[in-house]
């Protein structure tokens, strides 16, 4: 049985579905919830080059905690206290990164469950995940997902 496990977390309910799963499957293991934000939300380039908007990444930033704030109320749902995280940088890249760093055994990620040329072109954050984690990973889809483009 994994012992320390990450969730990746945003405002999906295919996150809250991950951790939910993550909370009933592994009640005695010890939690962790990641959120990553990206700096492509608060900077961007153009013609007379680049920005950076403090405003806008404080924004971001306390939007992060109350998401984790969420996280930690769902984990109180199943008598659960879970350790939060908030990290900046390509997703997929900073969870697997969390990932070496925590010696975490298993990950759980919410997925849109795309596919055909949608998934092509938006990419898969989950996909990205299971083929360069240390450990083994579950991908959560939100049961009634209508997005099958």
């Amino acid at each position: 049985m994994a012992s320390r496990i990450l969730v990746a977390f945003d405002e999906s309910p295919q996150a809250e579905a991950a951790l939910r799963h993550a909370l009933s499957t592994y009640p005695d293991a010890e939690i962790h919830v990641l959120h990553v934000t990206d700096p492509r939300e608060w900077t961007g380039g153009g013609v007379d080059g680049g920005y950076y908007s403090e405003e806008l990444y404080d924004q971001i930033q306390e939007s992060a905690e109350r998401l984790l704030e969420r996280a930690e109320s769902i984990a109180a749902e199943y008598d659960v206290a879970v350790t939060t995280a908030s990290t900046d940088g390509r997703t997929s890249s900073a969870i697997v990164r969390y990932a070496e760093d925590h010696d975490v055994d298993h990950v759980v990620v919410g997925s849109h469950g795309r596919r055909g040329l949608a998934r092509f072109l938006l990419g898969s954050v989950a996909e990205r995940v299971a083929r360069r984690s240390p450990g083994s990973v579950t991908i959560i889809r939100e049961p009634d997902s209508k997005d099958e483009t």
